[in-house]
């Protein structure tokens, strides 16, 4: 089988044509071709499928087998995916697990993705919630380069109140240089190098807090890259025109056998 390797900020993927419909894959083997020292190495896997009225389907899985929502750093990888089998130019509009998407892909390879509108945000003593596709949990902290995400953000993932459905888990903190994000995935069970969507709730969150740059824009630090993300607030709880833009890259491809 033909696969390609991308990724956005250190988030990486496994990327397969599909517009023959030909490729049907299992759990096991979604693991497989995502696991780092048997398979092909990624923190998810995406089909890239034929859908009427738009310029393709983005179909995300997590590295542990399962379907999964919305991905931004996915998002942004898929359209770049897109353009370099010549399925779309400079810009795309593509439907996923969510919703439609718009993407604008630059000539130095800055891929601008729009996120869904957030509302329905949900503040707490700690931390807020809310779902930029996908759902996210995020909280300020001290210190956040020496912060132990793994054990703090496994602890809320799988706790009572999150344990069934999951949620990511963002901490964040505002630096000299911009705002500052670690992250621990549901589906990948670890922090991840970057996640777009969590980038995106966090520089919600920022906006909230009055820790972003500007009134509508927020650079992200993430341990990964650079992301920035620029929104339309209305009222305290109500963001759209949400764009996520960075860097998206075409890492290698190669083809790989996989086991009935």
């Amino acid at each position: 089988m033909k696969f390609y390797k991308y990724q956005g900020t250190g988030n990486d993927f496994v990327l397969l044509d599909n517009r023959d419909l030909q490729i049907s894959l299992t759990t096991e083997q979604i693991r497989f071709l995502c696991d780092r020292k048997f398979g092909i190495g990624a923190d998810g896997l995406m089909l890239l499928q034929p859908e009427p009225g738009y310029d393709f389907r983005m179909v995300y899985f997590n590295s542990d087998g399962n379907q999964s929502t919305m991905c931004g750093n996915g998002g942004r990888c898929i359209s770049s995916f897109a353009q370099k089998l010549g399925l779309i130019q400079e810009k795309c509009r593509f439907i996923a697990i969510d919703g439609p998407h718009d993407a604008l892909i630059s000539a130095d390879g800055i891929v601008s993705l729009k996120m869904q509108d957030v509302k329905d945000i949900e503040f707490n003593e700690d931390f807020i919630f809310l779902n930029t596709g996908s759902p996210h949990y995020v909280r300020n902290v001290n210190d956040l380069d020496n912060y132990a995400v793994f054990t703090e953000g496994q602890k809320v993932r799988y706790n009572d109140r999150f344990k069934e459905e999951g949620t990511n888990v963002n901490f964040i903190e505002r630096k000299n240089d911009g705002l500052h994000v670690r992250t621990y995935e549901r589906g990948v069970e670890n922090e991840t190098l970057s996640c777009g969507t969590g980038v995106t709730a966090s520089a919600l969150v920022a906006a909230l807090k009055g820790m972003s740059d500007t009134k509508n824009s927020c650079l992200v630090q993430t341990p990964g890259g650079r992301l920035e993300v620029t929104f339309d607030k209305v009222l305290e709880k109500n963001f759209y025109n949400i764009w996520l833009k960075g860097p998206a890259t075409f890492v290698f491809d190669g083809r790989i056998e996989l086991k009935e």
